[in-house]
C-alpha cells in the first residue's frame, strides 16, 4: 500500500482509541474527547483531497506523452478528453509534483481512491496496483520531477477523474430507474469542477468541497464506525424476559440492553445495574428518536427489535443510503421542501439552512409514494377533491351499493360519466380529504401536498396511510412560508381562504423546488446516525447491485 500521510496516520490512530474504548463505560468521556479529535482530524484531512494541486507553472511535459499512457492502460480511455481538457489548461505542467517532489495532497488521494471501502464502494479502480506500485517506486527513491515521474503524474489525474464517476456520481442511469428513482440527477463537469477547485479547495467555512449531497460525508463516517462494531462487536440477540420495561423496572435483561446502547452511542453510565434507572431512560429515549420509534422510554418489542438490529446490516444500510446521496443535487441557493419518505417527514429548507419540520403522512406499501422532483406552483385554498378513478371503482361504487346516502353523506356530488365510471369530488370543508387546502407542483403522477381532516394519523410512529399523495401535518405554516413574498397574503387572510368553502386557486410568484427522497439512514442536525424502516422494500434491491455477495 502506499506510504500513509501523518494526518491519515492520526485518524487512524484516533479511531483505534474509540474502538478500543466503546466497551468501557468508564472512560467514556475520553471516547467522548476522542470522536472530536477525530472528526476535527478528518475534516483537516478531507481539506486536502479535492482540487489541491501543485500550484508551479515550470514543469512541463510533451502532451504527446499522454497518447503513450492511454495506449499503455486502455481501460482509462473513457476520461481521456476530460484529462486532456485539465492539462491543456494548466498548460501541460504538474498537478502532483513541485519542485520538492510529490506533494502531500497525492499520498492523501491515493490513500482514498485505494480504500474505496470507505466510500462504501465494493469495487477497486482499475489499474488500483499500479498505482499503488507507482506511489511506493516513488517514495522509496524520492525520484526528482523528470520523465520516470510522467506515468505517475498522469495516473493520479486519470484516477482521479475515476474517483470523481464512481465516488461522487454514483451508479449509472439505468441503475437509478431500476430503483424508481426519478429525481434528476446532478449534472456536474468535473473537469470544470476540478479547476475551480484549483483557486477554491475549501469553502467560507473551511471545510472541503466535495460535489456530492452533504449527507454522504456524514453517512462515511459513521460507515467506518459501524464497520468496526460488525468486525470487533458480537452481537447476540437480546430476548426479552417480559413484555416490556419502564422505569423502575429490574431484570438481568437490563444489563444486556445498557452494553449494547453503550456500543451505539445513546448510553454512557453503568453497565452492570440491573436497573432500569435515568440515566437509561435518556439512552433509551434517543435511541428510539434515531431509529423513528416513539420516545417514550418504554423498551417493548419493537424496540427490541432494533437493538437487535447486527451492525452489519446497518452497514449495509449506510453503504445504500450514501448512493442514494450521490444522486441527489449537491445543493440550492434558493428555498425548497424535502420529503424523505421513510422518515414520514417534510423538511423546509433556505439553501443548506433547515427553518423547520413537520410530520407527513405518505402512501401505503401497495400505493406508494413515488421518489420524483418537483416545483411547487400553485396554492389551493378550501380545494375541491377529484376522486381518482382507482378509488371511484374500489370504494365509492360499492359504497354507493350499500348505501343510496353514500355520496351525500360524504359531501361529495357526481359530475359526469367517463369509463363505464361515474366522475365524482368532494365538495371543500373541513371534511374534505384533501383537507382546507393543498400544493400543487405539476407531474404525471398526480402526487402533491395536501391538508387531511385525520389529524391524528400524524401522531402515529409510522405513517404510511394514503394513497401515494402526501398529507401535511402543519399545511397552514407552509402556505405561509410559500405565500411569504406575496404581498397580497398574510396570515388572517390565508385563514380565512382555508375555511372559505369556496375554491380558490393561487399561482406561486416563484415556484418553489419540492423533492420527494427514500432514505433509510440519514443524519441529523445533531449530527446522529438515524435509521428508518425501509417501509417499501428498495433498500435490499439496491443493495444487491452494489454489494458483492460472498
Amino acid at each position: 500500500m502506499s506510504k500513509i500521510q501523518p494526518v491519515f496516520f492520526l485518524i487512524m490512530v484516533l479511531f483505534i482509541c474509540w474502538c478500543t474504548g466503546c466497551n468501557q463505560s468508564k472512560k467514556q468521556n475520553k471516547i467522548n474527547r476522542t470522536d472530536s479529535l477525530k472528526a476535527k482530524a478528518i475534516e483537516e484531512w478531507n481539506k486536502t483531497i479535492p482540487g489541491n494541486f501543485s500550484e508551479q507553472t515550470d514543469l512541463h511535459f510533451d502532451s504527446i506523452k499522454l497518447d503513450e499512457f492511454f495506449a499503455k492502460y486502455p481501460a482509462l480511455g473513457s476520461y481521456k478528453d476530460n484529462v486532456y481538457k485539465f492539462y491543456q489548461e494548466k498548460q501541460y505542467t504538474f498537478a502532483w509534483f513541485d519542485k520538492n517532489g510529490l506533494i502531500e495532497q497525492a499520498g492523501n488521494l491515493t490513500d482514498r481512491m485505494l480504500n474505496l471501502k470507505d466510500e462504501g464502494l465494493d469495487k477497486e479502480l482499475p489499474y488500483s496496483r499500479a498505482l499503488d506500485s507507482l506511489v511506493n517506486l516513488h517514495n522509496q527513491h524520492k525520484k526528482t520531477v523528470a520523465k520516470d515521474n510522467e506515468l505517475l503524474e498522469f495516473m493520479l489525474t486519470s484516477q482521479y477523474f475515476v474517483f470523481a464517476q464512481v465516488a461522487w456520481q454514483g451508479a449509472d442511469e439505468s441503475t437509478v430507474k431500476a430503483n424508481d428513482w426519478f429525481v434528476p440527477r446532478k449534472k456536474i463537469s468535473y473537469t470544470d469542477y476540478l479547476d475551480s477547485l484549483l483557486q477554491h479547495p475549501v469553502n467560507k467555512n473551511g471545510a472541503s468541497i466535495e460535489p456530492v449531497y452533504r449527507q454522504y460525508e456524514q453517512l462515511r463516517s459513521y460507515l467506518k464506525r459501524y464497520r468496526e462494531l460488525a468486525s470487533s462487536a458480537t452481537w447476540p440477540t437480546i430476548i426479552a424476559d417480559q413484555k416490556s420495561y419502564k422505569f423502575g423496572d429490574s431484570s438481568e435483561i437490563i444489563v444486556q440492553i445498557k452494553k449494547r446502547l453503550l456500543l451505539l452511542g445513546d448510553y454512557t453510565a453503568d453497565t452492570t445495574s440491573t436497573l432500569y434507572d435515568s440515566s437509561l431512560l435518556s439512552g433509551i429515549k434517543s435511541f428510539q428518536s434515531r431509529h423513528g420509534l416513539s420516545p417514550d422510554g418504554a423498551i417493548g418489542p419493537g424496540t427490541i427489535t432494533a437493538l437487535n438490529v447486527s451492525p452489519k446490516t446497518r452497514v449495509q444500510q449506510i453503504i445504500v443510503n450514501m448512493e442514494r446521496s450521490r444522486w441527489l443535487p449537491v445543493s440550492l441557493k434558493t428555498d425548497y421542501l424535502a420529503v424523505n419518505i421513510p422518515e414520514f417527514k417534510l423538511h423546509v429548507y433556505h439553501a443548506d439552512s433547515l427553518l423547520w419540520s413537520c410530520n407527513v403522512v405518505v402512501g401505503k406499501a401497495v400505493h406508494k409514494t413515488v421518489i420524483f422532483h418537483g416545483d411547487v406552483k400553485y396554492v389551493v385554498f378550501s380545494p375541491y377533491w377529484n376522486v381518482p378513478p382507482s378509488i371511484v371503482r374500489n370504494e365509492i361504487v360499492p359504497g354507493i351499493r350499500r348505501d343510496r346516502n353514500y355520496i351525500a353523506k360524504h359531501n361529495m356530488e357526481i359530475t359526469g360519466k367517463s369509463g363505464g365510471l361515474p366522475t365524482v369530488r368532494q365538495k371543500p370543508g373541513p371534511k374534505n380529504s384533501l383537507g382546507l387546502v393543498k400544493f400543487l407542483f405539476p407531474n404525471s403522477y398526480n402526487i402533491y401536498l395536501h391538508d387531511s381532516p385525520s389529524k391524528s394519523l400524524y401522531n402515529e410512529a409510522s405513517r404510511a396511510f394514503s394513497h401515494g399523495c402526501i398529507r401535511v401535518s402543519e399545511p397552514e405554516k407552509l402556505a405561509n412560508f410559500l405565500l411569504k413574498n406575496d404581498s397580497t397574503w398574510n396570515e388572517k387572510t390565508i385563514h380565512e381562504a382555508m375555511h372559505a368553502n369556496k375554491e380558490k386557486y393561487v399561482t406561486l410568484k416563484k415556484t418553489v423546488p419540492v423533492f420527494i427522497a427514500y432514505f433509510t439512514a440519514f443524519i441529523d442536525r445533531e449530527g446522529k446516525i438515524n435509521f428508518r424502516k425501509d417501509i417499501y422494500n428498495r433498500d435490499e434491491r439496491l443493495a444487491g447491485m452494489l454489494i458483492e455477495k460472498n
